[in-house]
């Protein structure tokens, strides 16, 4: 029976190292894509918060058109730099974003 238990050892051991490995990785891997979602929706909301912010200003110092833009990308650029790299954002993108962010915030000026 020790004989047994002695040659059985090294291998249950090896079992539960391949289990404890698994659910280590199952919970890291887990973890990652829960924070990783939380820190992407927190640069999305910055990221709003920075064009709107950027458009009242840009409206305030009374800019129009590609001049507001401008302006909006720059305080973008300023205030959320890690929001604009962590969601990849490209020019475009960000410059069809800050049109439209400045449109609803002209709509409210107006108001």
């Amino acid at each position: 029976m020790d004989i047994i238990k002695a040659a059985l050892l090294p291998h249950i051991l090896e079992i539960i190292g391949i289990l404890l490995a698994s659910l280590i990785g199952w919970a890291a891997n887990t973890a990652r894509r829960k924070w990783g979602i939380d820190i992407e929706a927190r640069h999305r909301e910055a990221l709003q918060s920075a064009l709107l912010n950027g458009a009242r200003l840009a409206l305030e110092r009374g800019f129009g058109g590609q001049a507001a833009v401008a302006e909006i990308l720059k305080h973008v650029q300023i205030s959320v730099p890690d929001a604009v790299i962590g969601l990849d954002a490209h020019k475009e993108v960000l410059g069809n974003l800050a049109q439209a962010k400045l449109r609803e915030a002209a709509g409210r000026h107006r108001s």
